[in-house]
């Protein structure tokens, strides 16, 4: 396996995965790669290898450990063995991918193109119908106050769980499965075209070999019903538009013992009328007098977590930004981080003057030379030349 072929990224978890969310990763893309369903398809069967190997050393706490802290080399020569060589990890090396197959489905025979396992699971020998519910989104829209500070929601959605009366196995209390009639139990029907016999999946049963006797009258032999749902969502600081929560197992139920689908929480954060996100850091921008900025003093100022104070130094012009350290966002990504918040002020002018203020600024112009020289000494030396 080339050293750039992450096993967390084959089986498209994350490093903290839960064996349960290994194990329901791998069944998803064992399937998807599995040899009976892609025939003669040379790169899905490779792939198929990879995520068997993946998935036998994750679910392994002593190899999985050995994998955190050394990677590939903790199952090369000098870290074990070769990746198919004798010993390995414990000194058992990497087993066959089809015996990990059989371990996680349950089911008996099967190989290298040789139908069996897929075939009973999926309808071509009269195995079971298990199949994953599928997973669900909910979109959920927080306020910027909520994302800095984290906060619990409860969500409410509809979902199929499965049937309270026949308890998912869509049979009528008190029946039970009898052999397909029209397959007699095969899963396939042939039909012949010629000197070719065509099989295919059995109509009546949909590959099981098994029918009901008598469907559930509250699922109609489905084995699932739509329901209301309810869900505590715990949402961490530091969230942003677009980061997805998983709420495990409280997507649609799964049918014939499969496991129930996932539920996503996509979060969409909405615009805050003071405060502008930029990452971790936050923007925000404040009128001040044109004393304050002349004589200097200090300013109070709104965060998301209470009131803080800025020193204004005299001569502070417009445009200025101050940094408060630590009043942004908590990260996601760096635990125990906090990003700033920046404080850009804008000196407001007067609209509208007394005639004592009016008086006492013309006094001002008069003493400080302003009326004679209304621009900038610096502006002006640099302009003068185009006059």
């Amino acid at each position: 396996m080339a050293a750039n072929e992450d096993y967390y990224s084959l089986l498209g978890v994350e490093k903290g995965a839960s064996e349960e969310e290994l194990k329901k990763a791998y069944r998803k893309k064992a399937v998807q790669y599995h040899p009976d369903k892609n025939p003669g398809d040379k790169q899905a069967e490779e792939m198929f290898k990879k995520v068997s190997e993946a998935y036998e050393v994750l679910k392994d706490p002593q190899k999985r450990a050995a994998y955190d802290r050394y990677g590939h080399a903790a199952f090369t020569q000098g870290g074990g063995a070769g990746p198919r060589g004798p010993g390995g990890m414990g000194g058992g090396g990497f087993h066959d991918p089809f015996d990990i197959f059989r371990e996680v489905f349950g089911q008996q025979g099967g190989g290298m193109g040789g139908g069996g396992i897929f075939d009973q699971m999926f309808g071509g020998g009269g195995g079971g119908s298990e199949r994953d519910g599928a997973d669900l989104r909910y979109d959920l829209e927080i306020t910027l106050e909520e994302a800095a500070k984290g906060v619990e929601k409860e969500i409410s959605f509809r979902r199929l769980h499965a049937c309270e009366r026949c308890h998912g196995s869509g049979a009528e209390p008190g029946s039970k499965k009898v052999v397909c009639p029209t397959c007699r139990g095969a899963g396939q029907i042939r039909r012949s075209g010629g000197i070719i016999t065509f099989a295919q999946t059995c109509p009546t049963c949909g590959g099981a070999g098994q029918k009901i006797e008598k469907a559930c009258t509250a699922c109609r032999g489905e084995g699932r019903t739509p329901q209301s749902a309810k869900v505590n969502v715990r949402i961490p600081p530091g969230v942003d538009n677009g980061t997805r929560l998983r709420s495990s197992g409280n997507g649609e139920a799964g049918l014939a013992g499969g496991q129930d689908g996932d539920l996503y929480i996509v979060l969409n954060v909405k615009q805050h009328e003071l405060f502008e996100r930029q990452d971790d850091d936050l923007f925000c921008e404040i009128p001040i007098k044109f004393t304050l900025a002349t004589l200097g003093g200090t300013l109070e100022v709104p965060t998301l977590f209470g009131k803080a104070t800025v020193k204004v130094p005299a001569g502070t012009q417009s445009g200025t930004t101050f940094r408060l350290r630590g009043k942004g966002m908590p990260s996601l990504r760096q635990r125990g981080h906090q990003g700033d918040q920046l404080v850009r002020v804008h000196v407001e002018v007067p609209t509208k003057l007394t005639g004592e203020q009016e008086k006492l600024l013309k006094e001002f112009a008069r003493v400080s030379g302003d009326a004679d020289h209304p621009t900038s000494e610096s502006w002006f030396a640099k302009a003068k030349k185009f006059f």
